[in-house]
């Protein structure tokens, strides 16, 4: 169980809650006015994030426009994300680790075996070694999409710098158990999820962590939304964002 309870959600709004095991992967659909929890049952969790306009999955979250009109290079609380059409597709509304990593993609199958050896399924069955890009590439098949569908995504729970040299460093025990981050989507999304280890996770055992789902009716950004007043490019992808629906 978590070491720092999150708050607790009104019974009332909650629309479907699970976990989601560490290695695995998951997709869905998050309706606009809806928001998604994920919490970190253990510490040391990394979930790399994807999304799509769920009317239209040519457009889809955008990580060079996020972060440029934001002027950052990582997310937190306050931050909304952009999509490839300049519309806010999700928000960050709450967040306990104050970083996510935007920069560092994921895992694939040979670096995991270079990494921590072989693990097949013909020898460690559901338990064998998993890797990020596989497990994204294999929800995506389910809805039409494949490898050219991949973006750059979002590593929850994960931080990692770059120094004067361009080099970059992973950040252990960035996240602890009971940490949480809140996602409200602004736009009717496909979400997709994998909880394999990060790619530069210094870690020298396969050991992925779960994260519990918790999926709650929270409404649409307010006209005071601190979202939205971040800074004046996060105004203007609200407005596309409405105008969208209107």
């Amino acid at each position: 169980m978590y070491e720092k309870p999150a708050p607790a959600l009104d019974p009332a709004l909650v629309l479907w809650e699970e976990t989601l095991p560490g290695g695995a992967h998951w997709s869905g659909v998050m309706r606009r006015g809806n928001s998604l929890r994920i919490a970190d049952m253990q510490g040391g969790a990394n979930v790399s994030l994807l999304c799509y306009n769920w009317e239209n999955t040519q457009e889809r979250y955008n990580m060079a426009d996020t972060l440029k009109g934001q002027h950052t290079a990582y997310l937190t609380a306050g931050h909304a994300c952009y999509t490839d059409m300049g519309r806010v597709i999700c928000s960050f509304t709450a967040d306990t680790c104050g970083w996510h990593d935007t920069l560092c993609g994921v895992s694939d199958a040979a670096a995991v075996k270079v990494k921590y050896g072989e693990g097949g399924y013909q020898a460690l069955r559901n338990d064998y070694y998993r890797n990020g890009y596989d497990s994204l590439v294999n929800e995506l098949g389910k809805y039409g999409l494949g490898k050219r569908d991949l973006v750059a995504n979002i590593n929850l729970f994960s931080k990692v710098t770059v120094d004067a040299a361009g080099d970059m460093h992973f950040c252990p025990d960035h996240s602890s158990a009971g940490d949480f981050v809140d996602l409200r989507f602004d736009m009717h999304a496909l979400v997709v999820l994998s909880t394999c280890q990060h790619p530069l996770d210094p870690a020298p055992v396969y050991a992925p962590r779960p994260v519990r789902l918790s999926a709650w009716k929270s409404g649409v950004a307010a006209a005071d939304d601190p979202c939205r007043h971040h800074c004046p490019e996060n105004q203007r992808a609200y407005i596309n964002t409405e105008r969208f629906y209107a």
